[in-house]
């Protein structure tokens, strides 16, 4: 079977599990050939399929998402290493990146709360090389592998990880202030029906917050001010209904409130200042 057959013949068989079978057939294709989806749409579909590729495209059909399959995520451009254990990062949390481009263009120090792979803090880094970047995780799984992000990525910039909770007391202790803050903290109601691939391999603590969703914005929006030096802004993603309660404990913790939207034109993230 040559390559485009196996790929034809994977996205069948995933189109009961997948929205982008096809999709996901070509990316677990390239990672088997240890190439580009690029290379291999342009130079490989009429070469022998790999032996492995049929175990990579099962898994997948059991609802194992593609990212920990193959290792690999793209965010705003740029292959973020991740695992299990850590949250994927999704094209909707670009939205942060934009409005933290646009709310602070210059930022001389950013902090990440819960910094996973470290997709947005090292993005933010990446596309601002002067900055100065802090992050923590209660994870020393992410701790690791957002350290490793940063030095495949080539961030030249300072940056610094802690291993912290903020559900713990002294968690900010040393942390020093920021121009930018960024969080994409859990958000998820408890009994929430979530696809497959999501409830049965994402980690829960980085998804469920209580049954409003709504914990760690209790936890967090009041501790803010302290970490922010005049003028900063923080910037939180939310669930898509969850604009109107996190805006107003926002505002009950003093601060003004900026919606931004995804290209879905979902509620994504809350801009305070």
């Amino acid at each position: 079977m040559t390559v485009g057959e196996a790929i034809r013949a994977a996205a069948e068989r995933l189109a009961a599990t997948s929205d982008t079978a096809r999709l996901d057939a070509e990316l677990l294709m390239a990672h088997a050939l240890g190439i580009s989806r690029s290379d291999m749409l342009l130079r490989a579909m009429r070469d022998p399929a790999p032996e492995g590729f049929a175990a990579l495209a099962e898994r997948r059909a059991a609802h194992e998402p593609v990212a920990y399959i193959t290792g690999v995520q793209e965010f705003y451009g740029r292959a973020f290493a991740v695992e299990p254990g850590i949250l994927i990062p999704r094209g909707d949390s670009e939205t942060l990146v934009e409005a933290a481009l646009e709310a602070c263009p210059f930022p001389r120090r950013v902090l990440d709360l819960g910094i996973g792979s470290g997709a947005l803090l090292l993005t933010i880094l990446a596309e601002r090389s002067g900055a100065f970047g802090a992050g923590i995780d209660k994870s020393a799984v992410a701790i690791d592998v957002a350290g490793e992000n940063a030095i495949a990525l080539g961030i030249e910039n300072d940056w610094e990880l802690h291993c912290r909770s903020w559900r713990e007391e002294g968690w900010a202790d040393g942390l020093g202030t920021f121009d930018l803050i960024l969080c994409n903290p859990p958000y998820v109601k408890d009994d929430a029906q979530l696809d497959a691939q999501v409830r049965d391999f994402e980690p829960a603590s980085a998804l469920f917050a209580g049954p409003e969703g709504l914990d760690d914005y209790r936890i967090l929006i009041p501790q803010l001010r302290a970490l922010m030096n005049p003028q900063a802004v923080a910037i939180l993603e939310i669930g898509a209904d969850q604009a109107e309660p996190v805006g107003a404990l926002a505002a009950a913790s003093g601060f003004g409130v900026d919606l931004r939207r995804d290209l879905a034109g979902r509620a994504r993230a809350l801009i305070l200042r």
